[in-house]
């Protein structure tokens, strides 16, 4: 079965660091398949907003928000997108979610690469909170 499974959340100081992984299951993250995966998040009474992508070519496009901060990445070995998060500031406090698109390359997305209609499959999501 086709799935996403985030983890690392946790609570942090103002400043602190976290790493956040997706395991993909069902899917193959390859320099052979063509995908496009993404991170986006949501605050309380906000909407969904993406923060980070890659694709197999390792293109990794940020939100102007988290760029120098967040840094998006995979392990082809473990199947896993992992979003490092360093200089956290508490307007990072947010549901951090990954998702998936397949048959996908970010060069043919353009501006829609961070857009949450462009992505199909969506993990749960793990919860991130910053404190002052």
């Amino acid at each position: 079965q086709d799935h996403l499974v985030e983890s690392g959340g946790g609570s942090v100081q103002a400043g602190g660091s976290l790493r956040l992984s997706c395991a993909a299951s069902g899917f193959t993250l390859s320099s052979s398949v063509d995908y496009c995966m993404a991170w986006f998040r949501q605050a309380p009474g906000k909407e969904r907003e993406g923060v980070a992508a890659i694709d197999r070519n390792g293109y990794s496009p940020y939100a102007q928000s988290v760029r120098d901060r967040f840094t998006i990445f995979t392990d082809s070995a473990k199947n896993t997108l992992y979003l490092q998060m360093n200089s956290l500031k508490p307007e990072d406090t947010a549901m951090y979610y990954c998702a998936i698109r397949l048959s996908c390359s970010i060069a043919a997305l353009g501006p829609a690469t961070l857009s949450r209609q462009t992505y199909t499959y969506w993990g749960q999501g793990t919860q991130v909170t910053v404190s002052s």
